[in-house]
């Protein structure tokens, strides 16, 4: 197949030849290749401004990243022998980390896969796209993942937010077999159920075990608050590792009942309490009632999706640390997370400096947690490493 050529202008190939894989629209050559002369998700070859061939990849004409790298060798197109080869790469890295098979199997570029995420749980496998030049190839992905997994299942939960930035609709659909409304898993030796249609995402969030597992060691015989808590990940597994008592908040009715039957599965329902409710709201209530609580965790959804959200998002977060701080007991450990890659890791810190002097607390950070491994990190893209966590503790000044 001979592929059209996508011209760069003048000193925009840097950025790829430094190891990015993002062409953005306006280092394009219109002139030389208008971008309305493309489909949306049709491959190409990237070519500098000499006409240089970078490599292939595919582009998108109505996004703002208009165009994405695949392969630095002309020769190889993103194809499902490609997609199959790049599979099997990452599932060699997920199957030296992991004695059993429930991992983020594909993280988009980090694993050479622009707009693909997959999500392994046992013979089932739960993906989402994000881009058009992978939508396109969605038969492709689905022959590639049969090949590399053998799966006995097979659900794109491709109703995220981001496919609107490439034009794409929103959907859910299952391409191979019978995926039930829910599946067992257990991590760190804790028992879930994960709803896979209509949970959040792809249903489970991996990025957090290890963060999760490094979390069990601060519980035991402490009372335990968990907002935004979901499936209780973090708080049933507190339950489970000795807490006395834990609160799990949501504002999702399922996520509610999600929580009490994730309890009920470990024998913890008696510590468990449930309440659905904002979490802003909750804390204030809680405040206003003087509850104390010796273990907080926050893992918010991201209040920072795009650039033009971080001034109001950075005001969320400082509003929500604030308020959880002043809930904590006099030694008192507060999880804060985010997942929002615009709010840097030193601006949560500083964040959390600024609440615990506002409060007049002493404030050390024991620890810092990352993404797990299954969510690898690619050095010239730094939005691929967005997962913040700190273990805080606080102290009377």
């Amino acid at each position: 197949m001979t592929l059209a050529p996508l011209r760069l202008n003048k000193n925009e190939e840097r950025r790829l030849r430094a190891g990015h894989v993002w062409v953005f629209s306006n280092e394009v050559d219109t002139k030389l290749t208008p971008l309305t002369q493309f489909e949306p998700g049709q491959p190409v070859l990237i070519e500098d401004a000499a006409g240089h061939v970078l490599g292939s990849g595919y582009v998108n004409p109505h996004a703002l990243i208009c165009a994405r790298l695949v392969s630095r060798d002309p020769k190889y197109t993103l194809d499902q022998s490609l997609l199959t080869h790049r599979l099997n790469i990452a599932l060699s890295l997920r199957e030296r980390l992991f004695d059993t098979p429930y991992y983020r199997l594909a993280f988009g570029d980090s694993d050479g896969l622009p707009g693909l995420v997959v999500d392994r749980y046992g013979d089932i496998l739960v993906a989402q796209i994000t881009t058009a030049g992978m939508e396109k190839l969605k038969a492709e992905i689905v022959a590639a993942l049969q090949k590399t997994i053998h799966p006995g299942a097979i659900l794109f939960r491709n109703d995220s937010s981001g496919r609107e930035l490439e034009g794409l609709t929103s959907y859910v659909e299952t391409a191979l077999g019978e995926v039930p409304e829910s599946i067992p898993l257990e991590e760190n030796g804790v028992k879930f159920a994960v709803p896979l249609h209509t949970g959040q995402k792809t249903g489970w969030f991996y990025d957090q075990r290890p963060n999760r597992a490094r979390f069990r060691h601060y519980v035991k015989g402490l009372r335990v608050l968990d907002v935004f808590s979901y499936l209780g990940a973090w708080g049933v597994q507190a339950a489970v590792a000795g807490a006395e008592t834990v609160l799990c908040v949501d504002s999702s009715p399922k996520a509610v009942e999600g929580i009490g039957h994730n309890a009920e599965l470990n024998g913890v329902s008696a510590k468990v309490t449930v309440e659905r409710e904002d979490a802003f709201d909750i804390l204030r209530r809680l405040r206003a009632a003087r509850e104390r609580f010796d273990v907080v965790v926050l893992d918010p959804p991201a209040f920072i999706k795009r650039k033009k959200d971080i001034k109001e998002g950075t005001q969320a977060y400082q509003r929500l640390n604030q308020m959880a701080m002043q809930v904590l007991s006099k030694d008192g450990i507060l999880v804060s997370c985010s997942c929002s890659y615009h709010l840097h890791r030193d601006v949560l810190r500083d964040i959390l400096l600024k609440g615990s002097r506002h409060i007049d607390r002493f404030l050390e950070i024991i620890e810092e947690g990352h993404q797990g491994p299954d969510h690898p990190m690619h050095p010239a893209i730094p939005e691929t490493g967005y997962l913040k966590a700190f273990f805080a503790r606080l102290l009377p000044t």
